[in-house]
């Protein structure tokens, strides 16, 4: 036996909260429909309605027909519930039409209806401009991308980089190892790739060089094994502000901490989760609301360790679950919330 088929039954008897929808309803700022264009929404608008969640942002939004189709799916039926966010190919960065083109993309997107614009994590990692270069998060030519998001009023949703330990040796100290071995492509050699450190500071770069946008840092910026260093960068950039989207085992693996974060910045994180699974969220539920002791999280691969849950309070939970992305992403319908 290794450690992949190792599933040891808690022999611990403590009290247990299984719960199955959020206390109050939620905005999921961090999900993927990678086929809303075609998409029956009849059947996942029922499981958000089993969730508690109000309004469901969907990140791959794209870009051209496919924007649109999307758009006129969602406002068939469900346009209260649905928020479109917009991506961009930053690879053709040295066309002759870059940027004017974007941007008047942009501008047409946003009057369809789109409320913000999601960044991937090529850019700065695998993105190449025409020569084959690195196409670094903070490139100037890239400036007057953030700038049009500051004028357009939308935010920007933006994942750089990866976790910190995948650019560790993949030895028997990296926490991460049974990822990089399930998946090595997630490894970033050294030799090959940018470092973490390079890559972070790119994305700060932009944070501080453009005040007038608000930035929604991903997963945390990474650092939720380091949450004194995230609220440092909180504290000092007012315009960002950051998720949980695939993070929850770093919270729920240091609930003093953690809990004591979320209360200090409960007006600068909103609640995510990222790929899509109905059954996943009842862990948010348990870590965020209840004080459980010593619970599975549901992917091995991303903690092989134990949850404990935060217990808190229902004012911190409603600027989580809806409050602050009220407030950071424009147009959604405020009486999904009304008590």
């Amino acid at each position: 036996m290794d450690v992949e088929e190792y599933e040891p039954v808690s022999t611990l008897v403590v009290d247990e909260h299984l719960l199955t929808e959020a206390k109050f309803p939620f905005i999921d700022v961090h999900n993927h429909q990678w086929t809303m264009p075609i998409q029956d929404l009849g059947d996942l608008v029922q499981d958000m309605d089993d969730l508690n969640m109000a309004v469901m942002v969907n990140l791959s939004g794209f870009r051209g027909k496919y924007l649109e189709w999307s758009l006129e799916n969602v406002n068939e039926e469900y346009s209260n519930r649905f928020v479109l966010f917009m991506n961009l190919d930053f690879e053709k960065i040295d066309d002759e039409d870059w940027p004017n083109e974007t941007l008047a993309m942009m501008e047409e997107a946003v009057k369809k209806g789109v409320k913000g614009l999601k960044v991937y994590k090529s850019l700065g990692l695998t993105d190449a401009d025409s020569e084959g270069n690195r196409i670094k998060v903070d490139d100037p030519r890239l400036g007057p991308i953030w700038t049009k998001c500051g004028e357009l009023g939308i935010p920007v949703l933006i994942h750089t980089g990866e976790p910190s330990a995948f650019w560790l040796p993949k030895d028997k100290n990296n926490e991460r190892w049974l990822e990089l071995k399930q998946y090595p492509s997630r490894y970033k050699d050294p030799d090959k790739n940018p470092s973490f450190e390079e890559v972070m500071a790119e994305q700060h770069a932009i944070f501080r060089k453009h005040p007038d946008t608000k930035f929604i840092a991903a997963h945390l910026g990474w650092f939720g094994n380091d949450l004194e260093r995230l609220g440092t960068l909180l504290d000092e950039l007012p315009n960002v502000y950051t998720e949980i989207g695939a993070v929850l085992a770093e919270l729920g693996r240091q609930p003093i901490t953690a809990r004591e974060f979320m209360i200090n910045y409960q007006d600068r994180i909103l609640m995510g989760k990222d790929s899509y699974n109905k059954e996943e969220y009842y862990t948010y539920f348990r870590v965020l609301e209840t004080r459980d002791e010593y619970f599975d999280y549901y992917r091995k691969r991303h903690a092989h360790w134990k949850m404990y849950g935060l217990g808190l309070p229902d004012s911190v939970l409603k600027k989580v679950y809806y409050e602050n992305a009220l407030e950071v992403i424009p147009g959604i319908d405020k009486s999904l919330f009304e008590e």
